[in-house]
């Protein structure tokens, strides 16, 4: 019987919650949950979820402790928790930009750690995560931290050093994704298009889109090529993006993520 306890429980924390919950596949796990706000714990409780009454008591219960509150605290939070954690405690972070060897220093340097970036989407059981292990966590506890974050969703694992560069590819880019689609809904509105109707339209098309680059076996300039018909409609739209340097747009966007990631973690 494994005991996982979530430090945090707020939209990522509780989707995790939910996925394990859903999957029905950790019936020898219990589960427990520490969080200031009273009500977020007391949301969970449909899940058989056990409040704790504070960081401490949850260290104390719990081997397994998801790191699910904001990077900019969580140093804090590892201060108090510090005397109660030993080298058999294993932390699955999924504070962005905090490494492991930041929760080790805080806590036990010989505390074992998988880091993780999830996304927003593992609310609706749909994540996309990256996971990068500490060398210290044992193939069993780093496939039980994988088993967790796939409860929502597909994990990758990447390497460790590339954990703040990923976190613009998914963590962030579903912001990035809705704003690129509020400007295509915000245009069906000005030319007098329903907009329920164009944004489940344009939303089925991120869908199908999605699936032609995971399956189609095409590259991306190909896929571009197949919709871009000479001389037709779909170029004349792309001349526009290419005009406005597009990529380099994202990149630079990417590039501000990166950065911010590391200034999180000093």
């Amino acid at each position: 019987m494994k005991n996982l306890g979530f430090l945090g429980a707020g939209n990522m924390g509780s989707a995790i919650i939910k996925g394990l919950a859903d999957s029905g596949k950790f019936s020898d796990c219990v589960l427990y949950a520490y969080d200031k706000d009273s009500e977020k714990l007391n949301a969970l409780a449909k899940y058989n979820v056990t409040p704790c009454a504070s960081e401490q008591k949850l260290t104390e219960k719990c081997q397994y402790i998801l790191l699910a509150v904001k990077p900019q605290v969580l140093g804090d939070i590892l201060d108090t928790i510090k005397p109660y954690v030993t080298e058999d405690h294993v932390f699955i972070s999924i504070c962005a930009g905090i490494t492991a060897d930041f929760i080790k220093q805080r806590t036990n340097s010989a505390a074992k750690v998988a880091v993780v970036m999830p996304n927003t989407p593992a609310m609706l059981g749909l994540g996309a995560s990256a996971i990068a292990r500490d060398g210290a966590i044992s193939d069993e506890d780093f496939a039980f931290a994988k088993s967790v974050i796939s409860s929502c969703g597909m994990v990758m694992e990447i390497p460790a050093d590339k954990m703040k560069e990923i976190i613009c590819i998914n963590g962030s880019s579903p912001a990035f994704i809705y704003l690129f689609a509020k400007g295509f809904v915000d245009y069906a509105k000005e030319v007098g298009i329903d907009e329920t109707a164009a944004l489940q339209l344009f939303a089925q098309s991120l869908v199908g889109s999605a699936k032609m680059l995971t399956d189609s076996g095409m590259t991306v300039e190909q896929l571009i090529k197949q919709v871009s018909s000479p001389g037709g409609t779909t170029l004349a739209g792309l001349d526009k993006l290419y005009a406005g340097d597009l990529e380099e747009t994202v990149k630079e966007a990417c590039r501000a993520c990166t950065n911010r990631a590391y200034e999180l973690a000093k």
